[in-house]
């Protein structure tokens, strides 16, 4: 293939956003692609996993990762065929994932450390269900889990954001351990999921009542790890309702990324000292080198029927602002994907 005859449509990160990230802070740019060089390929975007992490990655502040630049291509990970390749890594036809950034095409070395890409085998699970559960919302769930929540059969688990992406597969995978699981989700549709199909024991839907009220009536017995998407007023309260020895871990805090004002920190800390509890932090990037272990162990459950995969799909490159915006109002519905092509 002449790469050269390729046009590639981008989303580059304009302006910092200032709250809500908003159309006018990407630019839209096309070009052709280059030639290739020895030792590149170049990768044809079918799906892109759209995160919560992407608002914190546009603000230029110290974090576990580099902020995007402005003129930057839009950092996301995502799914996509190799169409071109000059290299022995990659041969054409192979589907990878890898850090393809919000544009058509991506070229480059095959060996890119920002990319890392890595082959995926479709025969395994569908491509969504690469960018949810077999990607890095379940490896998120999977090692935030079972390494900082360290849940043992009988707890109680707490898991905020549950009909979410990184949700979704924590309370499945706590079930799976012998676990009781409660979910905090917005609306009844999504309560009504997290439970009926996922097998949560209960979902407290914070949008209709009390989380306080909830917590007391379906953990009536404390909790023992809770695993925090959202941070803000629920982390507060949930701390609360903490045993001995719990462990909280702190995955997100989507309730935050778009303040304008300081964020909330919770007022409720000293539970920790009381309890002897611990509030650990959790960058899926730090288990990079066990992903095999997380894909072996969710791909066994999803095939033997024991944990499913919800995505909400989005169609078009071009309504990359607008669906991201869904992330931050709760419209989503599962592992929100954007589908290029």
């Amino acid at each position: 293939m002449t790469t050269s005859t390729l046009e590639n449509l981008q989303f580059r990160l304009a302006s910092r956003p200032v709250g809500m990230a908003r159309a006018s802070d990407f630019q839209q740019a096309s070009a052709p692609l280059p030639e290739l060089a020895d030792g590149e390929i170049t990768v044809k975007t079918l799906y892109l996993s759209l995160d919560p992490a992407m608002r914190g990655w546009m603000n230029d502040a110290k974090s576990y990762i580099r902020p995007v630049a402005i003129g930057e291509v839009m950092r996301a990970g995502g799914i996509g065929e190799v169409v071109a390749s000059k290299s022995p890594k990659f041969a054409v036809g192979d589907v990878v994932s890898g850090g393809i950034g919000v544009q058509s095409y991506w070229q480059g070395p095959a060996d890119d450390k920002s990319a890392s890409f890595f082959k995926v085998d479709a025969r395994l699970a569908p491509l969504t269900t690469w960018m949810n559960t077999l990607g890095m919302p379940g490896m998120t769930a999977y090692f935030g889990l079972l390494e900082v929540g360290q849940p043992k059969a009988g707890e109680t688990v707490v898991v905020s954001g549950a009909a979410g992406a990184v949700g979704q597969t924590v309370g499945q995978v706590a079930k799976q351990l012998g676990c009781r699981v409660i979910g905090i989700a917005g609306g009844k549709e999504k309560c009504d999921f997290v439970v009926n199909e996922l097998g949560f024991d209960a979902c407290i839907d914070y949008k209709t009542g009390s989380v306080r009220d909830g917590l007391k009536e379906h953990c009536p017995k404390g909790v023992d790890v809770y695993f925090d998407n959202v941070g803000g007023d629920i982390l507060d309260t949930v701390l609360t309702r903490i045993n001995m020895k719990a462990r909280i871990v702190i995955c997100g805090a989507i309730s935050q990324y778009n303040n304008t004002t300081p964020v909330k920190g919770p007022a409720n800390y000293l539970s920790l000292l009381v309890n002897r509890a611990r509030m650990e932090g959790m960058v899926v990037f730090d288990y990079a080198d066990r992903y095999h272990l997380g894909v072996t162990a969710l791909a066994g459950w999803l095939k033997e029927g024991k944990i499913k995969s919800k995505e909400d799909v989005v169609q078009g490159i071009e309504n990359f602002p607008k669906a991201l915006t869904m992330l931050f109002e709760g419209k989503n519905f599962g592992k929100l994907v954007l589908k290029v092509a």
